[in-house]
């Protein structure tokens, strides 16, 4: 079967660990797109997206963020599948009528999500599981008809509605993302340590399990690819059977 095709949204501010990060993890040919210039791609000829996470707040508001949304609005409302990640998860539901709001905490490094084990996106990964995280933003209220889908104490990890899902945390990370993330935020010398003193080979083997919500995802974008395949035959062949009764 031909590889599928995937517009990743990248909202990292040219962060090179973002793009090698999503080319090792999504098994599909990508089209790469810089979200921060305002880029996105010239047309729905796609089998699904991907949003990237960003040093953003989706209520910023910045004006790179207006085509962002618009296209990512379209795309959606012409059945795309989509994933988005920490920063793609806020903005996917922020398009679709939720709330992103300032979560008073920060919450950093590897921490245990429960979901609720009723969604394929989380097909054979553990209900409780270890995943790295960095947000201070959080999906406070999810869009109309959105099923909740995984959550620590601190928020919101996960959602789906029809053809859209997001996660919270950083299913792509690597170590190395980690320390440099870890290196780079305002933390006080004591938590920066403690962070980067979690950042194992114990810890991040524990989060690639985390990992199959990408193999997940393409598997769904498969399925949907498939049915857009066979009704876009069966109406062929409506068309074909009007033409030769006329």
């Amino acid at each position: 079967m031909d590889q599928l095709r995937i517009a990743v949204l990248n909202a990292a501010h040219r962060d090179e660990n973002t793009t090698r990060n999503f080319r090792r993890e999504l098994d599909a040919s990508l089209a790469e797109f810089d979200a921060t210039e305002g880029e996105v791609p010239d047309g729905f000829d796609y089998d699904g997206a991907v949003v990237t996470g960003s040093r953003a707040s989706v209520y910023w508001d910045d004006e790179w963020m207006r085509p962002i949304k618009e296209w990512v609005g379209d795309a959606i409302d012409r059945g795309m599948p989509f994933l988005g990640v920490c920063w793609g998860h806020q903005l996917l539901a922020d398009v679709l009528g939720g709330t992103v709001e300032d979560m008073g905490a920060y919450e950093v490094g590897y921490s245990e999500i429960e979901h609720y084990g009723e969604s394929r996106l989380f097909d054979d990964i553990s209900r409780e599981f270890t995943a790295f995280t960095s947000h201070s933003d959080e999906v406070s209220e999810l869009p109309p008809g959105a099923e909740p889908l995984a959550e620590n104490h601190y928020s919101n990890h996960g959602f789906r509605k029809d053809r859209v899902f997001g996660v919270q945390f950083h299913p792509e990370y690597d170590a190395k993302t980690a320390r440099e993330l870890v290196h780079r935020k305002d933390l006080s010398d004591d938590r920066r340590q403690s962070v980067l003193e979690e950042i194992t080979e114990e810890n991040y083997q524990a989060a690639c399990e985390a990992k199959l919500v990408f193999d997940n995802f393409l598997e769904f974008v498969r399925e949907v690819r498939t049915e857009n395949v066979a009704v876009a035959a069966e109406c062929e062949d409506a068309t074909a059977t009007v033409g030769r009764s006329d």
